[in-house]
């Protein structure tokens, strides 16, 4: 550095930012390529395979097809037996509580309480221990 009075000087060297080279993909624009071609260059093009149809790549008619076709099982949840949804009504008439009433006793939506009663349910032994402890009854049997 200089003394007090002298003029400041800068020892660094001027920094230059350029902007990076176009990447392949920006080389590919329009104007790019017509400079190529009035420039006489080779110009590739390549059809991406399944490009400008509407099917996934994953819609070939797969081998699970025809197991798929063959099997004739069917795959059901478990329903609310209906020993169950007469215990729950049952037991629920005997407190003399609505169905909301029991669904808030036991912190689950109404709606719920409904799919056990219609038997729409898929059975949830947590819930079904909820409702037992909630209505003071025995819900399940011999499980």
């Amino acid at each position: 550095m200089s003394g007090a009075g002298g003029p400041v000087s800068q020892d660094w060297e001027p920094v230059v930012l350029r902007k990076k080279a176009p990447t392949a993909a920006a080389k590919k624009d329009d104007k790019a390529v017509n400079a190529a071609r009035r420039a006489g260059a080779d110009i590739e093009t390549v059809r991406k395979h399944n490009a400008g149809t509407n099917k996934a790549a994953s819609s070939g008619t797969s081998l699970n097809t025809k197991r798929l076709d063959e099997d004739t099982e069917n795959l059901t949840h478990d329903r609310v037996p209906t020993e169950l949804k007469k215990a729950i009504m049952q037991a629920r008439m005997d407190k003399k509580l609505t169905q909301a009433q029991l669904a808030q006793i036991i912190n689950e939506k109404p709606q719920v309480i409904q799919e056990y009663e219609s038997g729409k349910a898929i059975p949830n032994q947590q819930i079904i221990g909820k409702l037992e402890r909630a209505l003071g009854a025995k819900l399940r049997g011999k499980k």
